[in-house]
């Protein structure tokens, strides 16, 4: 029963890596489950039997990028040299996984009004690290003494990433929507990291 699980373990792996490079090269709306079986030479009753329908699958993936994508955030915590450090490290890779990830992501695009549930679950997932390993390298500066005592790190920090998520470019009668175009995105990152060394310099004495 073991061996047969460690299979079944190993086959679902093997979709979800298939079905992430089709979703980063053409995109949700543009990939099919037909494709996706005949990238793993499998019968498409047999991903079915693994994935019910397309979003199904595509969560799914979104959920191991996200869980690499923590990975990464919280291996780093508690290591930054200074608050500046934690902050551009956290600004730096969301925005090279946005870049490297950017096609995947065409499902924020076509659905960013009704997103499941389980899509804002991992969204929130996120945010909550995020919002962790920031709140932690504020609290350990503020122990070391290089900047003053901040009572409510936790919502400090909340109101910090809720503005570096908005933050936009283009025109002004450009229609505003959640989810960045990819031309803007370097452009964004710069504004990014302008409001964290602002937000920084806040915090010191």
């Amino acid at each position: 029963m073991a061996a047969a699980n460690d299979q079944q373990d190993i086959k679902r792996e093997k979709i979800l890596e298939a079905s992430y490079q089709r979703f980063l090269h053409y995109g949700y709306s543009k990939t099919t489950m037909n494709e996706i079986a005949g990238d793993l030479s499998m019968s498409k009753a047999l991903l079915y039997y693994y994935f019910p329908d397309k979003s199904q699958l595509y969560i799914a993936v979104m959920r191991k990028l996200a869980n690499d994508y923590l990975k990464t955030l919280e291996n780093r915590s508690g290591t930054f040299a200074d608050l500046k450090e934690a902050f551009t490290f956290q600004v730096n890779t969301h925005h090279e996984f946005i870049v490297s990830n950017y096609n995947f992501f065409d499902f924020f695009r076509l659905n960013e009004q009704n997103l499941p549930d389980d899509i804002w679950q991992i969204v929130g997932e996120v945010h909550g690290t995020e919002l962790k390993l920031l709140s932690d390298a504020i609290k350990a500066e503020v122990e070391k003494g290089t900047i003053k005592a901040v009572g409510n790190p936790e919502e400090v920090v909340d109101v910090l990433i809720d503005a570096l998520h908005g933050i936009r470019v283009g025109a002004i009668s450009q229609k505003k929507t959640n989810f960045p175009r990819k031309e803007h995105l370097e452009e964004i990152h710069a504004k990014k990291l302008l409001l964290v060394d602002i937000f920084i310099k806040g915090l010191m004495y």
